[in-house]
């Protein structure tokens, strides 16, 4: 079935066109990387750790033309998407010297004449399902440890961002990864779905990465459960932003406009609320919404805020988000599609899935648009009277991906961090901006606890194994023949 991937900053250039699989497609993909696997592991992991850091070398070379191909595809502003290919390049400079760090340990027996181990074993084959918010970004978190750790890979990017995904594979494959390591398909979310269900029960895959919907990773940690595996899942949030009576009311309104309007507001770590205490709310929101209002809308290629929406459908689910808007809030600002009936000022975009900001305030703790996530240019605004509340208004929709808080007190500081469900948390800066070094990951409805990034990801991509080597010649039996040192425990000092 072919697939047509426009522009969504102009609806009528078409990127490319591809042919999606089936079910079928994703099993023989899942058969190659499970035939070339093991002989992948068998490489030494610092000649893996080269294969790595040729990608990085590639990436920069080709640095400009994957930037533009991003923006072009999927409308982020293009100092984003050279941002987003900037963090491919970390992650490969942080793995490559991973290959020479894959570190066990040796541990001492309580018995003598015998040594214990422990290894980093790879899982196998890796089953990656990407969103195409960040089409080159976040796979390169899944892709590149999984194939440092001796991993082969199945990707699965999001159809809308089929030119960046294979503009991506095209580049890693270029540097020396051998046949059948590294597949990629295209497919349909339910052909996915049924193509996953049965490499599980082959036993064709050993591992799931996955960044999506909350919706979508239930059940694929219900499936991935029914084999006994457990799922990497990166997932959705509703992100609060605590803005308290000490803040830096400039600084934490800077943190807001980026983090809520930034990619059009469609990251998972996008501000979702902001929590402002009571004495500084009417300044806070005043402010908000004059730079909001100041903000350039419109052709990504430019200097501006946000460009258009990803892709059609997600339009759709935001016109959605927009009916969440009840009698009792206060809406900022136009909202809807920007166009010639609704003009913005200083609007620089086209025919594209272009969106005014919106800022809703008098949000209640009840409200769908407090509780759920909403994928575009919306922030809510609701005020809180003391920290604790603060701390239970941002835990309460059940996500924990991203958080921040904006304060001049370390003690606030710290009484958030300790509070708050979420997996990231930043102080004085936005709920959005991952480093290739730091682990990423939330709790709750956003995720399963697991991480990214850094050496926390490689707890995704290899299992321990331990080994024990007795050279006493003899049966030791742990726990019954070791030696006992005899003590006079009754001692008393006189």
């Amino acid at each position: 079935m072919p697939y047509v991937s426009t522009n969504p900053s102009n609806t009528s250039d078409v990127v490319t066109e591809i042919e999606l699989g089936t079910s079928r497609t994703f099993v023989d993909a899942a058969q190659r990387a499970k035939a070339a696997q093991r002989a992948w592991a068998r490489v030494p992991a610092p000649v893996r750790g080269q294969v790595i850091g040729n990608i990085g070398r590639l990436v920069e070379a080709n640095f400009e033309p994957l930037a533009q191909l991003v923006t072009r595809e999927i409308g982020k502003p293009l100092a984003e998407a050279r941002g987003e290919v900037q963090e491919i390049v970390d992650t490969a400079n942080f793995f490559l010297g991973e290959g020479r760090r894959l570190y066990g340990q040796t541990v001492p027996s309580e018995m003598a004449d015998k040594q214990l181990f422990t290894f980093r074993n790879p899982v196998g084959v890796a089953a990656i399902i990407t969103a195409g918010n960040f089409p080159v970004a976040v796979p390169s978190w899944y892709i590149i440890p999984a194939l440092l750790c001796g991993n082969s890979v199945v990707w699965k990017p999001a159809e809308y961002s089929a030119a960046s995904a294979q503009a991506f594979y095209d580049v890693f494959q270029a540097a020396g990864i051998p046949a059948g390591v590294f597949e990629i398909v295209f497919a349909e979310g339910s052909e996915t779905f049924d193509g996953l269900e049965q490499s599980l029960q082959q036993g064709l895959v050993d591992k799931v990465g996955f960044t999506g919907s909350s919706e979508v990773g239930v059940r694929i940690g219900e499936l991935c459960g029914r084999h006994l595996q457990t799922p990497c899942l990166e997932l959705g949030g509703k992100n609060p932003m605590v803005v308290t009576e000490d803040a830096d009311l400039d600084l934490a309104v800077q943190g807001a406009l980026f983090a809520g309007f930034g990619s059009a507001g469609q990251r998972c770590t996008s501000l979702g609320t902001a929590i402002v205490h009571e004495s500084v709310y009417d300044e806070f929101l005043s402010r908000f919404v004059e730079a909001v209002a100041g903000a350039t809308v419109g052709d990504p290629t430019g200097d501006v805020l946000y460009g258009p929406l990803l892709d059609e459908k997600f339009a759709l689910a935001y016109e959605k988000y927009l009916g969440w808007i009840g009698e009792h809030h206060t809406v900022h600002g136009p909202t809807g599609r920007i166009s010639a009936a609704s003009p913005r000022n200083g609007f620089t975009g086209e025919n594209g899935f272009f969106y005014h900001p919106a800022i809703v305030s008098g949000v209640r703790a009840d409200d769908e648009l407090f509780l759920q996530e909403t994928f575009g240019p919306i922030v809510g605004v609701m005020r809180y009277s003391d920290l604790d509340e603060a701390i239970e208004l941002g835990n309460k929709p059940g996500y924990g991906l991203s958080c921040s808080i904006y304060t001049t007190d370390p003690n606030k500081a710290f009484r958030f961090r300790a509070g708050i469900s979420a997996g990231m948390v930043s102080v004085n800066n936005s709920t959005s901006g991952a480093e290739a070094h730091l682990p990423f990951g939330g709790n709750g409805k956003s995720g399963n606890g697991s991480r990214q990034s850094g050496v926390w990801v490689l707890d995704q991509f290899t299992r321990w194994q331990s080994m024990n080597w007795d050279y006493s010649g003899k049966l030791q039996k742990a726990q019954m023949d070791t030696l006992a040192i005899e003590a006079n425990l009754d001692y008393r000092l006189a």
